[in-house]
């Protein structure tokens, strides 16, 4: 488990096999004394040192430690500033192998290192402490001060920066803080205070007085200790874990242990110029402590940025290359004084899918400055009596908030709300939470910040809750709008106590017709619980306090050259349209009547593109009412240019093709006796499957009267899942979804290309089904399918398609012939079989 390295891991997982191999032998050589680092796509190759770095530390400076190192030296220049770049939680110095060579081919020295405990470094680990990983960072500065490739601003005293994820961001804050030689900072995902990140309280009571975060504190303690109980941390630390993993409460020792490797013992101390870099998808360092490092920095004179990005500790995407980006720009403006740096305040959104990947678009939005969690806040009543919540007995079944150490399952909370969320996973337990509704917004609101409300809670002794923020659209289940809790711990609540609570930090937007719910649950699996059963009583005394940051703005993409032709081009294309138009009504009439029953009739359809490639040709067929008809074919047949042209996409090249008698042209009336959707749906995540489908049906500019949403929706069989946002849809929702849109107004042609893809075996039966009843209405269906077996289950005919040509057509059963099954037949029907 490498907490803050574990977008790394995956990038290097991911990559070309190929390319990592080749990166691994260069780093061997490397290891033997020096060596090359190639790049791919032409990048200049990168030359490394590798060696161990000797240090004395601990707190009478008596222990000798062995600390492996990589230096990366700078492209294209002698010398450089240096960037000593540190490694996540459980990983090593070859975590940031891709992050040190991107830096170094931008002109910096970097000096990537194991820290203490981990990699090939000895030593034993004490989670930054300023009396053994600051000294030894401290000492690496000096032997940085000796290379002849670093940059010096003085004797001894090297032009640096620092950055890392996590356990290598929280370095960089320390030893900014005892160190005065470093000149900005980095970090990234990272904590502030340890006391308040494993023992959090969002009642702000005093460090240690929150609730334990077990489960992330097992992570940490068990992804360090190897093959033992603690087996590379310093014995003093792993007995304090020990201690308070039995009670899930934190003495006076262990709070002072954790808050001297805490930058906010030192806060006052770092004045230096800092990016800080956090996480939206972090239930172990939330924004919060990003914010508190952020403000903490500001107040010492120095200027601050902050991004917060889609990823973290919970998975998420990771945005390699902008997070790259930013690092690199505040660096360049810090250390190299060019370029303009980065904005004040950076915040990435999810827009809507692209329809070619199926993946998130995400955008930046842009701020001047960081305004900090709280501005631009207004608040709305909650509606809701007091409620009674149970805490069962031994604490389970427990809600879930987040999947700590599990990476991108930490994401399969979006996958819906109530008591189960898509996949099954529960959220919030039955009788286990209280919820209190805002009215439904008539505008949409983006919350930034933290959002906060006044409850009031009575129980027996301490009470411990946790606070969520949920998003209920005006048909169906709540989602939580983050994976996160912010845990409470009202103390001494035996006569009813008023508490204020901070919820967790987030960039959402809710959309108009929604409604905001606070969920107040009494168990959360990655938290300690009290083990006895008890019942509280919970209301909410005041409204929720909801901030926003209306200054931020994503810059709109600049217009391509190219567009400024695109006036005289579209006059060019209008005039050959209307020439050409005119040629086919001389050849051709709009409408034959006596094709006005037939759904469609295809003659002579050719299409070839600009690369000389012959996609169809000569292609002709005709479909009657009621028939589900499959176009067959293997990859690159031409089905889906066939469809493209059948809805007017593209044109031909030569033939027509006839709609209930009329000719297809372009946005021709006809059409809209079509419902289909080719090559994969395309949908606003942030909006619910239904949402989608009315701002869809509206775009084309239908009324809502005539969507027939209902029998579209029977016929589909979505259910519940309509009412969830699109972005917790699994694949096979997703083509359901689109079969639903282009059912939208129950077309008298239905045409669907490759429906299947995504389903699994009992949504494929079920889809056959869907068809058949469709058909049945007197309506008819073509789909486009290579899977032989369904096309045999489902379709009335067929038409086969090879080289863009149609090699055979007519009723299945006269295709397969007696006593043969499809596949054999397409086979030798296309040459291939026996």
């Amino acid at each position: 488990m490498k907490l803050g390295g574990a977008g790394r891991l995956r990038e290097r997982w991911n990559g070309t096999g190929r390319a990592t191999r080749w990166t691994a032998a260069a780093a061997a050589v490397a290891l033997a004394g020096g060596g090359v680092a190639w790049g791919l796509d032409g990048e200049p190759p990168v030359r490394t040192r590798s060696q161990a770095v000797q240090v004395l530390d601990g707190p009478k400076d008596d222990q000798k430690v062995s600390i492996d190192t990589t230096l990366y030296r700078p492209v294209g220049r002698a010398k450089g500033p240096a960037i000593m770049l540190g490694h996540g939680f459980g990983g090593s110095k070859d975590d940031v192998r891709a992050d040190a060579e991107a830096l170094a081919r931008a002109g910096y020295a970097v000096l990537a290192w194991s820290a203490r405990g981990f990699g090939a470094s000895t030593g034993q680990i004490a989670l930054n402490s300023p009396d053994y990983e600051v000294k030894d960072a401290r000492q690496l500065i000096d032997w940085l001060a000796r290379q002849p490739e670093v940059r010096l601003d003085g004797p001894g005293d090297p032009r640096l920066g620092m950055t890392g994820e996590s356990y290598g961001g929280a370095i960089a804050l320390m030893t900014a803080a005892y160190d005065r030689r470093v000149d900005a900072i980095a970090p990234q995902i990272t904590w502030n205070s340890l006391p308040d990140v494993l023992f959090p309280n969002a009642t702000g009571a005093g460090p240690g007085d929150g609730v334990f975060k077990k489960l992330w504190a097992g992570v940490f303690f068990s992804s360090g200790a190897g093959n033992t109980a603690c087996g590379r941390f310093l014995p003093s630390m792993c007995a304090l874990y020990q201690k308070v993993a039995e009670t899930g409460r934190a003495n006076p020792d262990a709070i002072a242990t954790l808050q001297r490797s805490s930058p906010a013992s030192v806060a006052d101390r770092i004045k230096v110029p800092a990016l800080i870099v956090q996480g939206q998808a972090d239930s172990l360092f939330p924004l919060d402590q990003g914010d508190a490092n952020a403000r903490a920095i500001a107040r010492n004179g120095a200027p601050v940025s902050v991004v917060w990005y889609q990823g973290g500790h919970d998975g998420g995407d990771t945005e390699t290359d902008r997070i790259r980006g930013y690092v690199r720009d505040f660096f360049d403006q810090r250390l190299g004084h060019r370029g303009d740096g980065v904005p004040g305040f950076a915040v990435t959104r999810a827009g809507g899918l692209d329809s070619s990947t199926q993946k998130v678009i995400v955008e930046a939005a842009t701020a001047k400055s960081y305004p900090g969690l709280a501005a631009g806040a207004r608040t709305l009543p909650l509606a809701g009596r007091e409620q009674e919540v149970n805490n069962p007995a031994g604490g389970n079944p427990a809600s879930i908030s987040a999947l700590p150490g599990l990476g991108a399952l930490g994401s399969l909370g979006d996958l819906g709300g109530g008591a189960l969320a898509g996949g099954g996973l529960p959220v919030d337990m039955p009788g286990q939470s209280a919820t209190f509704d805002t009215a439904p917004l008539t505008a949409p609101l983006r919350i930034t910040g933290a959002a906060t409300v006044r409850v009031k809670v009575t129980g027996k002794g301490d009470v411990p809750l946790f606070a969520k923020l949920y998003d209920v659209p005006a048909h169906g289940a709540a989602s939580p709008a983050r994976r996160i809790a912010a845990p409470i711990r009202v103390a001494q609540a035996d006569q009813g106590r008023e508490v204020a609570v901070t919820l967790p930090a987030m960039d959402y937007r809710f959309d108009a017709g929604h409604r905001l719910r606070l969920v107040l649950a009494t168990t959360d699996m990655g938290f300690a619980t009290p083990p006895q059963p008890a019942t509280y009583k919970v209301a909410a005394v005041s409204g929720l306090t909801v901030p926003a940051v209306p200054a931020l703005r994503a810059p709109a993409a600049p217009l391509p050259a190219w567009v400024w032709g695109l006036p005289a081009v579209a006059f060019a294309l209008a005039a050959a349209i209307v020439l050409a138009g005119r040629n086919r009504r001389r050849a051709a009439p709009e409408f034959d009547a006596s094709l006005a029953d037939v759904p469609l009739q295809i003659t002579g359809l050719t299409k070839r593109y600009a690369s000389g490639h012959l996609a169809v040709s000569d292609l002709s067929f005709r479909v009657e009412k009621g028939q589900v008809l499959g176009l067959l074919g293997p990859n690159g047949a031409g089905k889906t240019t066939s469809l493209r042209m059948l809805m007017g996409l593209i044109h031909p090249d030569a033939g027509e093709i006839r709609l209930f008698g009329h000719r297809v042209t372009p946005g021709a009336p006809v059409l809209s006796r079509l419902g289909s959707f080719v090559e994969g749906p395309g949908f606003l995540p942030h909006l619910s499957g239904r949402d989608n489908l009315d701002l869809y049906w509206r775009a084309i500019g239908r009324s809502p009267g005539t969507a027939h949403l209902e029998e579209a929706l029977e016929i589909a069989g979505l259910g519940a899942a309509l009412d969830r946002t699109v972005r917790t849809y699994s694949q096979g929702m997703r083509q359901r979804l689109a079969i639903a849109q282009a059912m939208l107004g129950l077309p008298d042609l239905l045409v669907l290309d490759e429906p299947t893809n995504g389903l699994d075996p009992p949504q494929i039966r079920e889809m056959r089904e869907v068809l058949v009843r469709y058909a049945a209405t007197g309506r008819t269906v073509i789909v486009s399918s290579h899977l032989l077996a369904e096309v045999e289950q489902t379709c009335t005919h067929a038409v086969v398609m090879s080289g863009g040509r149609r090699v055979a057509a007519g009723p299945v059963s006269e295709i397969v012939g007696s006593g043969r099954r499809l596949e054999d037949a397409f086979l030798e029907i296309i040459g291939e079989g026996p």
